[in-house]
């Protein structure tokens, strides 16, 4: 561990990197133990904190520790060692924590802590878990680039090819993602077959890309409608019962029954685009009107 810690994380500048993971898991795991004991009413615990009659998110919290220390960061950057930079990074995850603890707060404008959706919160400390991991372990996106050719390289042609490379990686991740396949992508971008595969496979039955292509394709909906339940099922399962014991509820019979309600609920055919407007149709067809023979 101690080698570890020198020839690969100090020795290659990613001791803030490190820190800002560990800030991140230690606040999480403290306000997700604070927030349950509220919830179970311990006396002995302070309980949750107001203004008024106005209950303080701890979200508010977070956000001024992101913002001290995001600007310290920055402010510092010059001229600042690895000791500060790995101070600051630790209170910016620890900020960063307290905010996407209440993700779903911040999307759904309103308090779904402990309802379903609020489970975001769960999925977006998870995706700033992985991609915080992967950066840490060398990992970037993109690996089976050489970023000092381009800085390095005179020739055109390579830094063209490699720009060219970017772009489709980029376009692979955007098909992948219409796909419904968030964590594809997510991991493609360090990965890039996964991007192949996710791109290749069937898309999500309720995704854009089923909405704008299986629309006219009963068979290819049903396939992936078909698909989605036989290999999601096990997954939602899995999810719902990390999320519930991360809220602090965790029941197995739970976790399958919520799972077959999510799959009923979410895997449903995405409805099938609009036609398009007249004014995007070909001019001819466009004048000939909905009741008339087109000259074409």
């Amino acid at each position: 561990m101690r080698r570890w810690l020198e020839d690969d994380v100090i020795a290659h500048g990613r001791l803030p990197l490190l820190c800002f993971l560990l800030g991140f898991i230690l606040g999480f795991v403290v306000i997700r133990v604070s927030v349950r004991l509220i919830r179970a009413q311990v006396k002995w615990w302070p309980g949750n904190l107001k203004a008024g009659d106005t209950h303080i998110h701890h979200m508010v919290f977070g956000v001024i520790t992101v913002l001290l220390s995001g600007i310290g960061l920055i402010a510092t950057a010059e001229d600042s060692t690895q000791v500060t930079s790995s101070v600051l990074a630790a209170f910016f995850g620890i900020g960063a924590a307290l905010v996407l603890d209440e993700f779903a707060l911040i999307f759904y404008l309103r308090d779904v802590y402990w309802e379903e959706q609020g489970r975001t919160s769960v999925d977006a400390v998870f995706v700033a878990l992985a991609v915080t991991g992967l950066l840490l372990l060398g990992v970037q996106p993109a690996t089976f680039l050489d970023y000092d050719d381009f800085r390095e390289s005179a020739g055109v042609g390579v830094r063209v090819g490699i720009v060219v490379t970017v772009a489709i990686n980029l376009v692979l991740a955007a098909v992948v993602i219409a796909k419904g396949k968030i964590w594809t992508g997510l991991f493609g971008m360090f990965f890039t077959p996964l991007l192949l595969v996710g791109a290749i496979r069937l898309s999500r039955p309720g995704a854009p890309w089923a909405r704008w292509r299986y629309g006219h394709r009963p068979k290819t909906m049903s396939r992936a409608i078909a698909r989605e339940r036989r290999y999601r099922r096990p997954v939602i399962r899995a999810k719902i019962f990390i999320q519930d014991l991360i809220a602090g509820k965790p029941d197995v019979e739970h976790a399958r029954t919520a799972a077959e309600v999510e799959l009923r609920r979410k895997v449903v055919a995405a409805p099938s685009a609009p036609p398009p407007h007249p004014h995007l149709l070909p001019r001819r067809r466009a004048e000939a009107g909905p009741g008339k023979p087109s000259e074409e």
